[in-house]
């Protein structure tokens, strides 16, 4: 086994990547330090009952053989508690990042509406992501993501027609669960923690890593490894007040992207830290680097904790130029 030398990346460079994730129901435990105020743990198990559910967003398409992309940005009308998402992907659907802004212009643009795009088009607080094998993600109760009155939400699809001739046609969205704003007892958001900066050479097994302290204390509730086709195992590890904690440590499958509530939920404090170790096996015949597209690679673990704190959702990700 080797480790990977890195590359450079900054955050105009990051423009033209964008995000290939997905999640799907799991389970894993860690510690829990007994804070009072941790709302009760629960699993984001799937729920065939729609009743419950509202689209928040989605758009349909016609795409030729080939890969593209297609976006659809709109505005909240209210305030919203975002307490379990869902994906609707059709075939075709090779994955779907969610995002919202307050303003705008700057990282991510001004489009409106509907609108052709490249994986670029993305803000930098993240809502929701889902790819092959996605099934429903809830929150503990009590939490939720915030979408205010007035911001822009932005729903990213990448889509794929494997076919060698004739168009395919969809609709894919993001439904929601929502609660009132008196049962919310804390604010969740979702950042990654990994590496955005690597290569991998050809010829075997190669592993990279990446990670971060944290800079102040968080409740993790729910994680989810992200890779692409050549990954074959990763292992995520907390060093908890000086302890390391093991988080996972399995193999990875790119059609069953796993997600993991954690009950009990974990606490971390200011000066812990993650690592995300990710393997591959390049026998490809080229050097395979980080970048948006199923033949290139990625090295994530999205993390799903709270409070909300975060400026960018990569902040925790080794070479994302912030």
């Amino acid at each position: 086994m080797r480790i990977a030398g890195l590359t450079g990346l900054t955050l105009a460079s990051l423009a033209a990547l964008g995000l290939g994730l997905g999640a799907c129901g799991g389970s894993s435990a860690g510690d829990d330090t007994g804070d009072d105020t941790t709302p009760d743990a629960t699993t984001g198990a799937p729920d065939a009952d729609l009743s419950d559910f509202t689209t928040l967003i989605s758009r349909p398409w016609t795409i030729s053989p080939g890969e593209t992309y297609k976006c659809i940005r709109i505005q909240a009308t209210e305030d919203m508690y975002i307490t379990q998402f869902r994906a609707l992907s059709p075939q075709g659907t090779h994955h779907t990042v969610l995002t919202v802004k307050d303003s705008l212009g700057g990282f991510g643009g001004s489009q409106q509406g509907e609108y052709d795009c490249d994986a670029g088009a993305l803000d930098l607080q993240m809502l929701f992501a889902s790819g092959l094998g996605t099934d429903d993600l809830a929150f503990p109760d009590g939490v939720a993501m915030k979408v205010s009155a007035g911001q822009w939400i932005n729903l990213n699809l990448h889509l794929f027609n494997t076919q060698p001739s004739g168009e395919i046609s969809g609709t894919t969205g993001i439904m929601v669960k929502t609660i009132p704003a008196d049962q919310v007892q804390q604010e969740a958001e979702m950042v990654f923690a990994g590496n955005m900066s690597f290569s991998i050479p050809d010829g075997g097994e190669t592993t990279i890593s990446g990670g971060c302290s944290f800079t102040n204390d968080a409740t993790i509730m729910a994680y989810w490894p992200h890779m692409h086709q050549i990954a074959t195992h990763q292992k995520v590890t907390l060093t908890v007040g000086g302890s390391p904690m093991v988080l996972h440590d399995d193999a990875y499958s790119f059609n069953e992207q796993k997600n993991y509530p954690l009950n009990p939920l974990v606490q971390v404090h200011s000066g812990d830290s993650i690592n995300v170790d990710c393997t591959y096996n390049n026998t490809t015949g080229h050097a395979v680097s980080f970048g948006d597209s199923s033949t290139d690679e990625m090295c994530f673990t999205g993390l799903y904790r709270y409070p909300k704190q975060a400026v960018y959702l990569f902040e925790c990700s080794t070479g994302a130029g912030f």
